[in-house]
């Protein structure tokens, strides 16, 4: 199930972070996160004050997370996409984390049609996500999606210098 996160579910998405960070040090993952620096506690706890954090949870417990919006962040701005959308216009999936013991379970693929129902919902068509230019993984996922790589842009990526950062983009 997937739905909005809330307090009670801070404890378990930070835990997710921590583990993500914990087995791309060890080397099992290129992910291109930081530890201390992005994704960190304070990440999610600013989506949950927004209203824009969701949680997958199975059995009662959250595998997995996400910040669901219309916010583009700045790169954006004057990327080559082919679909064009106002500042707005767009829904935006962010920080899309599985916990990595439940990784090839199909739940980030479950967590992309869900952000796709809902903007949907939200009466859009035109979706935008990006990665780490590193994140082999998460870029094949989302190619296998549907999703186009409409850019790749150098940036400095909530305090993580020197990302490629991959845009992506969709059109319902």
């Amino acid at each position: 199930m997937i739905r909005l996160a809330n307090e009670k579910d801070l404890d378990a998405i930070e835990q997710i972070y921590l583990d993500i960070h914990k087995v791309e040090s060890e080397g099992e993952a290129v992910i291109g996160w930081l530890p201390g620096v992005y994704p960190v506690r304070a990440t999610a706890e600013a989506a949950l004050s927004r209203g824009d954090l969701y949680v997958y949870e199975d059995g009662g417990e959250v595998l997995a997370s996400a910040i669901i919006n219309r916010t583009q962040v700045d790169v954006y701005e004057g990327a080559a996409w082919l679909y064009p959308a106002q500042s707005d216009g767009a829904a935006v999936l962010h920080t899309l984390t599985v916990k990595p013991s439940a990784g090839g379970r199909g739940v980030g693929k479950a967590f992309v049609a869900f952000y796709e129902e809902l903007a949907k919902q939200w009466g859009l068509c035109v979706l935008r996500m990006d990665t780490n230019a590193k994140n082999l993984r998460a870029r094949a996922m989302y190619a296998a999606l549907g999703y186009r790589e409409a850019d790749i842009v150098p940036c400095v990526f909530n305090g993580i210098p020197d990302v490629m950062l991959v845009l992506l983009e969709k059109k319902l």
